[in-house]
């Protein structure tokens, strides 16, 4: 379940929900990006011990780091997503005014 990331009470806009909802997905899959850059190098660190998964670990865990990141990101993460957010819709409301076709 996804925790989508909400509109700011002093924030309106002329938008139409579905493309808010798309802009609020897009915010929250930069982050999910961006966590997953910097999860990366913590998991390259991690040296294989007896109990290790071998080659088969190796192999799974871009996905392992890539679902970490993009659940941190559905439930918080780092405070990312809203300034991408609110950014995205001031460009897409003035984009609107300029052209309104």
């Amino acid at each position: 379940m996804t925790t989508p990331v909400r509109l700011p009470a002093e924030v309106t806009t002329s938008l139409p929900p579905a493309q808010v909802q798309k802009i609020t997905k897009a915010a929250q899959a930069f982050e999910a990006m961006a966590l997953g850059q910097l999860l990366a190098p913590m998991f390259e660190t991690v040296k294989p011990g007896p109990f290790s998964g071998g080659d088969g670990e190796q192999a799974w865990r871009p996905m392992l780091v890539q679902e970490l990141a993009k659940h941190m990101a559905e439930h918080g993460g780092i405070g990312l997503a809203r300034p991408v957010m609110l950014q995205m819709l001031r460009m897409q409301e003035q984009s609107t005014e300029k052209d309104p076709a």
